[in-house]
């Protein structure tokens, strides 16, 4: 094969690649809507509380699983979990998410109050029982959403902002989280429509709410560079993007 042909042929190979790559994440919201049915989903229900204004609401402090999470910070789970069928069905969906973090949840307080898009197929509230992280029980308020707590990450650590700017903010990020709730914005499966506020996946949530605080978790960081995918906001580039600490349970490594 001549060097103009061989050329012309890795050019070719490398178009078919990045072609491939871009089909493969655009087929993950279907991939998500078939696990999801084929996990047994049954219903909608979930009790919403009114949201209030920012100004009303207060910066709670809380512990999950040895954690400390306040009012803004952001709740990273892993796929997988202890049900063997669902569990098994939620770590394909994992594999196909880049970095060891799959979903994202913002908390909100008091007590173990937390925001998320996910198996209800719409924004919900939930609380964390007690002070541990156990899928199994959550599951009546969460859906078959299965995962693990890999970890907290946190958004405003390290800016250098004064106490009533970071409380501002915190308060604005639940208010926020807690109005797409209440609305029952359902969840969005097109993962590249991230700026749309119609629909909501788990990241692109917790991106808007920060967004509109001045701060974008946009990042880029710890995800590979897929072309046609920088729309994208995946759970791995937020954790990768803010500091952060690792759940007890979980091995080294990030």
């Amino acid at each position: 094969m001549g060097l103009p042909r061989m050329l012309r042929f890795k050019r070719s190979l490398r178009r078919s690649l990045n072609g491939a790559r871009v089909r493969a994440v655009r087929r993950l919201s279907v991939g998500w809507m078939f696990i999801i049915v084929s996990s047994g989903l049954t219903g909608c229900s979930n009790s919403q509380r009114q949201a209030p204004e920012p100004e009303r609401i207060a910066v709670h402090t809380h512990q999950i699983d040895g954690l400390t999470v306040r009012t803004g910070d952001l709740i990273c789970t892993s796929t997988g979990g202890k049900s063997m069928f669902t569990g098994f069905l939620w770590r394909a969906f994992g594999m196909v998410i880049p970095g060891a973090v799959d979903h994202i949840a913002v908390y909100v307080g008091p007590g173990g109050r937390c925001v998320e898009a996910g198996a209800k197929l719409r924004v919900i509230t939930f609380d964390v029982t007690g002070n541990t992280w156990d899928e199994s029980k959550m599951s009546k308020q969460r859906g078959p959403l299965f995962d693990a707590l890999y970890g907290v990450a946190y958004p405003l650590a390290g800016r250098s902002l004064s106490r009533e700017e970071e409380a501002r903010i915190r308060r604005g990020v639940a208010s926020y989280c807690l109005k797409q709730a209440e609305a029952k914005k359902p969840y969005n499966p097109v993962f590249t429509e991230s700026m749309t506020e119609n629909a909501f996946y788990c990241s692109q949530l917790a991106y808007k709410a920060y967004l509109g605080q001045g701060l974008d978790l946009n990042t880029g960081q710890g995800v590979p560079h897929i072309p046609g995918t920088d729309s994208i906001v995946f759970p791995q580039e937020i954790w990768s993007g803010c500091e952060h600490e690792r759940a007890a349970n979980r091995p080294p490594g990030s």
